[in-house]
């Protein structure tokens, strides 16, 4: 049994407020001003004027990425500027309008996408458990007409699990090769003032009929408050740990968890879950391989670093019951279709050239079972 977990970060289209922190300050200066503007009950001149010289700044006119989509009647219809064979709105009511619409997503590269596939491909797991997925139509797309190109049998059952955020980062589970679901519970991890449903379990029933419980995680992460990060990090970490304690006890030993814990293993939000289990890193498992990083960066081994050589943070992990960790036969991360900004570096996909082509900022990380 093969089993996989990706931050994937979307696959066609990305929550605008995860990708603002691309432009620069000028930019998002004049986004926020044409929006008060825009909210005004009453316009002056003085504003129509302001919001002109805005449209300008923001290159209304041109292929931006500005956060709106310029609507313009034609034939008694709104359409996308730029997609003129593409009906937005009927205009029945709206005859002599011209307007902005607001754009909550911005496109993901194509390359990007493509790397994505390839990343999945090279893996071929028989499970796949992904985090930030916009929606099904965008996964069912991506399963059916991206991976067979990259010679990977699509899979045969494609899940995704809404989050309570809001912003299209879903859960989803892919599984093919006569792997099933049996049953899914969601976990809402209370956290008081924030409560979040971010812990998904899943039972997946094996081609011999035996069962895993496998969950997908995604901890919280604020950059602007890292004090109330760690402090929800930290309950969510508990109240996992909590949960399989509790499937132990029952009897159930085939356990993993995996997902993106948005800090590091020495980070003490971590501790109920990393210390105060007996659940193992599959990173530490001696069959555990990864292209090392070029240069003096191979023999130096980073605070927080997924391992000697492989000096990028740990933030995406993968943890077993200590029995499912003894029946491992090979292990591994995929980070070729990650972009290294900086030292270190490592080896790349050849259709990665820059930021935007990179497939993620997080590795994939993967596992093998024997005997299933």
């Amino acid at each position: 049994m093969k089993i996989a977990s990706f931050n994937i970060q979307n696959l066609f289209h990305r929550d605008r407020s995860l990708t603002e922190q691309s432009l620069s300050k000028c930019v998002t200066n004049w986004v926020t001003e044409f929006d008060n503007l825009l909210l005004k009950a009453d316009y002056k001149n003085s504003t129509a004027e302001r919001m002109r010289e805005l449209s300008f700044l923001l290159g209304f006119d041109k292929n931006y990425r500005s956060p709106y989509a310029i609507m313009r009647k034609k034939s008694g219809e709104l359409y996308l500027k730029g997609m003129s064979d593409s009906k937005a709105l009927k205009a029945d009511e709206l005859t002599d309008w011209n307007g902005w619409i607001k754009v909550q997503t911005v496109p993901i590269h194509p390359e990007s996408s493509n790397n994505k596939a390839k990343v999945i491909a090279d893996i071929n797991p028989d499970i796949l458990i992904l985090q930030e997925v916009e929606d099904k139509m965008s996964l069912d797309e991506f399963n059916n007409l991206y991976l067979p190109n990259f010679e990977c049998d699509p899979f045969s059952d494609c899940i995704v699990i809404p989050n309570s955020e809001g912003k299209g980062r879903e859960h989803a589970l892919m599984l093919k090769n006569g792997y099933e679901l049996d049953a899914i519970k969601l976990h809402t991890i209370d956290t008081s003032e924030y409560p979040t449903q971010e812990l998904i379990e899943y039972v997946i029933m094996t081609p011999k009929c035996e069962k895993y419980h496998l969950f997908s995680t995604y901890f919280y992460n604020d950059l602007s408050n890292p004090e109330k990060s760690l402090a929800i990090r930290q309950q969510q970490a508990r109240n996992t740990g909590e949960l399989y304690q509790q499937l132990v006890a029952d009897g159930t030993n085939n356990i993993i968890i995996a997902g993106t814990f948005n800090a590091p293993s020495y980070c003490d939000s971590l501790a109920p879950l990393l210390q105060e289990t007996d659940l193992k890193d599959i990173t530490k498992h001696l069959s555990f391989e990864v292209d090392y990083d070029e240069g003096i960066d191979a023999s130096y081994h980073r605070m927080g670093a997924y391992r000697k050589g492989v000096n990028i943070r740990q933030t995406d992990f993968m943890l077993l019951s200590p029995s499912l960790f003894q029946t491992i036969a090979d292990s591994g991360l995929n980070r070729k279709a990650m972009w290294p900004e900086k030292r270190p570096q490592w080896s790349t996909y050849k259709s990665v050239l820059n930021k935007n082509q990179a497939a993620s900022e997080h590795p994939a990380v993967w596992g093998l079972i024997a005997d299933i």
